[in-house]
């Protein structure tokens, strides 16, 4: 029985060695240089090393075999690693570290022996990135889109819907910065659903019509409040994206600007159509309310669905 215990023991060792991965480790120094450091899988051999295939324009330094000094930068680069007799069939981890302090780790799938080398982030780069992601985001996001359609209905106005909107940005702006910076923090499920009953709660101002009240009065001062609200949502998105490692304000700053572009973009629409759909007598008799009931509905069933996720 001993004996068997004992070859169980050495056979699961030798399996968990096949599983280990190679360890790639760059880093780069100063004047285009960069040290390359393996730790290979233990069921590897010596004789069959594997050896990291820099860029043409590399070269080894000499007195070194492990630091290569290259003519321009390697951001970009494809690196590759081959085995002198046998590959290997396990996975590889690759962390790169540049001077600028970004660290990037990329774990290669077995048998992948290709990786290329990250660009730098840049203010341009990081610029353009976030705000498409700014934008994409608001045009995936139906709940805030129904919340801005119900802000459009009740401001009126070119001018109001333009002040509104600004007034939500900026509020949304404020508590987005606090979440991406960890100065606020509070669980994603029940801001959700909180979302979910702003959106409710203006949908069933539509549906009244319109009252002398603060909603209608003043859309900006509801805008806002709630703004402070959703920025926390956008908070919930950004840190599944992650922010830039040096470029963290220009990251940030773009992303708002996304964010008031997409809802710009989709206020005007908003604004043609219903101009478009005033046309019509039904709509303008009873469009009002068919709109408050359809978006409280659909915001009545986010509030449940989101609410039982995170009680039940």
């Amino acid at each position: 029985m001993m004996r068997i215990l004992a070859l169980l023991f050495i056979a699961s060792g030798v399996f968990a060695d096949d599983f280990r991965p190679l360890y790639v480790e760059l880093t780069e120094l100063e004047g285009y240089r960069y040290t390359v450091r393996l730790k290979r899988p233990p069921q590897v051999p010596p004789s069959n090393h594997p050896v990291i295939e820099m860029p043409e324009f590399c070269r080894v330094q000499p007195g070194t075999d492990n630091i290569y000094i290259c003519r321009k930068d390697i951001a970009g680069s494809t690196l590759s690693i081959s085995y002198p007799s046998v590959g290997v069939p396990n996975s590889t981890v690759i962390k790169m570290s540049f001077m600028t302090g970004e660290n990037h780790t990329v774990t290669l799938s077995r048998g992948e022996l290709v990786w290329r080398v990250p660009l730098r982030e840049e203010v341009a780069t990081v610029a353009v990135q976030y705000t498409w992601l700014g934008m994409e985001h608001i045009w995936i996001g139906f709940d805030h889109l129904l919340f801005v359609l119900c802000l459009i209905w009740i401001a009126g106005g070119i001018r109001r819907i333009l002040v509104t909107i600004t007034g939500f940005t900026l509020a949304h702006s404020v508590t987005l910065v606090l979440a991406a910076l960890e100065v606020v923090s509070l669980p994603v499920p029940p801001i959700e659903a909180v979302i979910a009953l702003s959106v409710l709660f203006l949908a069933s101002e539509i549906a009244r019509g319109k009252q002398d009240n603060l909603t209608w009065r003043y859309p900006i001062a509801v805008s806002s409040s709630f703004g402070l609200l959703h920025g926390l949502g956008f908070a919930a998105v950004l840190g599944e994206i992650g922010l830039p490692q040096t470029e963290l304000v220009t990251g940030l700053v773009f992303f708002n600007v996304g964010v008031e572009i997409g809802q710009i973009v989709f206020a005007l629409g908003v604004v043609l159509v219903l101009r478009w759909m005033q046309g019509w007598a039904w709509f303008a008799a009873k469009g009002q309310a068919a709109v408050g009931y359809c978006v409280g509905c659909v915001a009545a069933y986010w509030f449940v669905e989101r609410s039982a996720g995170f009680l039940l």
